[in-house]
Formats: structure tokens, sequence, C-alpha cells
């Protein structure tokens, strides 16, 4: 059994939209409820995916999003900016430049990694392969540091070229 801990605020919407009703028919399991907590049953495999699908829905990323994980080659990763930076005011303004005026910065990340994102709470959360989770957290944790976002950007791309580089010879390796 698997068990996760959500906030109130995405419990409601998660019983709102009745979302355990849907996974529960596409992923054979049982879910309960108590309080905050989700309870998980079903084979090995079918829990850890549901966990993972809820965690990402609790990190504010919509249902089918979240369910992009059931592609093999997708995870979900996050980083707690809260950690880095204890005060309300300096968290905000965190989240702020990582988001880009009108969400600017957060599309120009998307778009060039592949990677979905999500910037909830005290996290900012990605939903991709490993090489695109790597390229945008590269530019988040310097846009985190302090780094201008042309710095943090160049930094992603010089990453994203480098795996565009090692796919396209793994590719003439394998042929």
């Amino acid at each position: 059994m698997q068990e996760i801990n959500i906030s109130y605020k995405k419990l409601y919407e998660f019983k709102k939209k009745d979302i355990s009703s849907i996974l529960e028919k596409d992923y054979s399991c049982k879910i309960d409820i108590n309080e905050n907590l989700i309870y998980i049953s079903a084979d090995p495999y079918n829990e850890f995916l549901v966990k993972n699908i809820i965690l990402a829905f609790s990190r504010g990323f919509d249902l089918n999003t979240a369910k992009l994980l059931e592609n093999e080659n997708f995870y979900f990763s996050q980083i707690n900016i809260k950690q880095a930076f204890g005060s309300k005011k300096r968290l905000m303004q965190v989240k702020a430049r990582i988001i880009g005026k009108d969400g600017k910065a957060k599309k120009y990340i998307e778009r060039i990694t592949g990677v979905k994102m999500c910037v909830y709470g005290n996290t900012v959360s990605f939903i991709g392969n490993t090489d695109q989770i790597e390229e945008a957290e590269i530019a988040v944790n310097n846009i985190m540091n302090g780094f201008n976002h042309g710095s943090a950007y160049a930094k992603m791309q010089t990453q994203h070229r480098k795996n565009l580089f090692e796919k396209k010879l793994h590719y003439q390796s394998a042929v």
C-alpha cells in the first residue's frame, strides 16, 4: 500500500473532480482517503504509478499532464524552493522570476526543453524525460541562484545541445 499526503486545497479539487474514480478505473487500484492522506492499493507497479500521478496533481499539474507519467520514459521531479530561501518575501520574488512576466520564463523553459513545468506552493515541479528535466533544472537553479535570465537560458541551451549531440552519436553508433 502506498500513502501520500496532500494539501487540503488539492484534496478538495481531487474529490470535486472525482479523480479517485478515474484513477481506480484506469489503473485497477483502490483509493481510500482519510483526512489529507490518500492510500493506494494495487499491484506494485500501479501503486507506484498512481502515487506519482497523485503527487504530480498535488504539485499543480492537471490530471492529463500528470498521466504523462504512464510513459516509462517520463519522470516527476521537484525542487523545493522554500528550503533555499527563508523569508516569504524572497520566496515570492524567486517564484516570480522563475515564472517571468506573463509566464514568459516558464513557457520558454518548457519550449526549449520539452518539459512540463509547474510552479505551485513552495515547489517547482517537472514532468519529462531525464534530459528534459536536467535541462529545465539547470535554468531554474540558475534563476534561483540570482543569474539573469539570459545566462540561465544559455546554460540550459548548452546542456540541451550537448544532450542532442549525445543522442545523435548514440543513434549513429547503433546504426
